[in-house]
């Protein structure tokens, strides 16, 4: 064997086991299916929404939802993260009524029915806010895989840390990806139809 030759024989020898260790892999892990299942994101949960009003998981299926978590003391990323979200409801004209766009609350504490409705009267009619019990807020935050931390301020006030991304789920609840607002509301309302 030549000198030039050895290099390349080593080579493919080194890509043939990687390739063959690659599917040894897959093969164990059960194949390729189990390796792509759906991140587990979500799941059961009884909020209130701004009308006073008992909301569960099983109430926003059948349309996709939009989910943004934050809260109505939130001095920049929740009102900017909402007037996005506004703006795809308004591109989505007809189809608004289709898809379920939902504002959850990381602070129970202050965000009452009455805060939120107030709140959201800023936006876009279709956003729904939903709080409740502190107890079942931290199972929803937790299911969702959000995190939300409570900062001590001034004079026993607070700011909340929070996860800023909205969440797409499908039309039977199930995580699909976050969803991208740094785009036209078109663009974004466009690919969100995909989903109806």
């Amino acid at each position: 064997m030549s000198r030039t030759a050895r290099p390349l024989v080593i080579a493919t020898a080194f890509a043939a086991s990687l390739v063959v260790g690659l599917l040894l892999m897959f093969w164990a892990m059960g194949g390729v299916s189990k390796v792509a299942q759906p991140a587990a994101i979500g799941g059961p949960f009884q909020l209130t929404d701004q009308n006073g009003k008992t909301v569960t998981d099983k109430d926003l299926k059948g349309k996709p939802t939009l989910i943004f978590f934050g809260y109505t003391h939130c001095p920049d990323v929740c009102p900017t993260s909402l007037f996005e979200i506004s703006e795809v409801m308004r591109a989505l004209g007809k189809d608004a009524g289709r898809v379920n766009a939902v504002f959850m609350s990381v602070d129970p504490e202050r965000d009452t029915p009455a805060i939120m409705k107030d709140y959201l009267s800023s936006f876009d009619p279709h956003l729904e806010g939903l709080s409740g019990d502190p107890a079942e807020v931290e199972k929803v935050i937790k299911s969702y895989r959000v995190y939300a931390k409570k900062i001590p301020g001034k004079d026993g006030d607070y700011t909340m840390d929070h996860t800023a991304l909205i969440y797409l789920m499908d039309r039977e609840g199930r995580f699909v990806s976050p969803f991208n607002l740094k785009r036209t509301p078109e663009d974004a309302a466009a690919d969100l139809k995909r989903y109806l």
